[in-house]
Parts: C-alpha cells; structure tokens; sequence
C-alpha cells in the first residue's frame, strides 16, 4: 500500500545570507528583470531601509528548502514592496500572500502605516493577490519595465491595518 504524501509546512522568518543563492533561484525563475545576488546581499547587510523574509517548505522528514522570498523597504511611515516571488513548483500554495502579510507586519512594527508597489500591468496573479489585502490602483509609470517596455501599474494601500493582514496568515 502506498502512503499518501503530505502537503510541506511552511515557515515563515527574516532572510539571511545563506538564503541568497536559493532566493535568486527563485527570482530568475520568477522574473523576466531579475535581482541579482549582490542585490539581494546589499538588501541584507548594507540597505538599514530594508526588511527580507523567505518561506521555506519541509516535507516530513526533509530539511527545509526556500521557496520564496519578499524585500520590502520602510521609509518613514512608507512600506514599498520591492520584490515577491514564490518557487514555481509551489505558487498555488498561498506562499506568496503569507509572505506579503508577514512583510506587511514586520513593516507596520517599524512605523510603516501605509504600503506601495509598482507591478506589469499582465500580472494578473499578483494584482488579484494585491487587491485582496486592499491595495488600489492609484497611477501607472509608462514604460516602466525595460525588457519589453510594459507600463507598470501603481498600487497603494492607504491604511495599513496590522489586525487586518493578520487573516492572511492562516
């Protein structure tokens, strides 16, 4: 008789260095435009405006392997989400809304009080996943992706309401 497989448990926690390799994996997987790791290693110990977290997934009995990651950078009061990616063998999953509502929150306790992003006007799965949390399209920047000249779509959430994104968790 075989054994059904069971569904990963993801974890939630601050990237690090070690995460670098892994996350632009996933972002080169992800991204038409990506980071590269020296990016990804300024954010971590040089950028003090930056907040990066990964999701990490462990079948039973397996180590726990990145499979997605979110930089944000807090201003003042401001969260803007610089990058969101999830593996693509687990988009699906609600990696990336968990991920956003764990940057969300960490932002908010360092005094962001409202968010702002720029995403393609084709992501459709992002901006749905951004229109859940109560982000509204509020301008457009022309020719804002380089590979192909896309315009991006502007996109705030006025209020940020921790008891709110908190249901994105679950």
């Amino acid at each position: 008789m075989e054994m059904d497989r069971q569904p990963p448990v993801f974890t939630f926690r601050p990237m690090t260095l070690s995460d670098v390799e892994r996350v632009h994996e996933i972002d080169l997987l992800s991204f038409s435009l990506p980071w590269s790791e020296r990016s990804y290693r300024f954010e971590l110990t040089e950028n003090h405006n930056s907040l990066a977290w990964v999701a990490e997934a462990a079948a039973s009995g397996s180590r726990p392997v990145v499979v997605g990651m979110i930089v944000l950078w807090v201003i003042l009061d401001e969260a803007h989400i610089a990058t969101l990616a999830t593996h693509p063998d687990y988009r699906g999953c609600g990696v990336g809304r968990r991920l956003l509502a764990h940057g969300l929150l960490a932002a908010y306790q360092r005094g962001a009080r409202l968010a702002y992003l720029e995403v393609r006007r084709s992501n459709q799965s992002a901006r749905i996943l951004y229109d859940r949390f109560g982000f509204e399209v509020v301008g457009e920047r022309p020719r804002y992706y380089k590979d192909n000249n896309e315009d991006a779509l502007l996109m705030t959430l006025d209020r940020l309401q921790p008891e709110k994104v908190e249901l994105f968790l679950a």
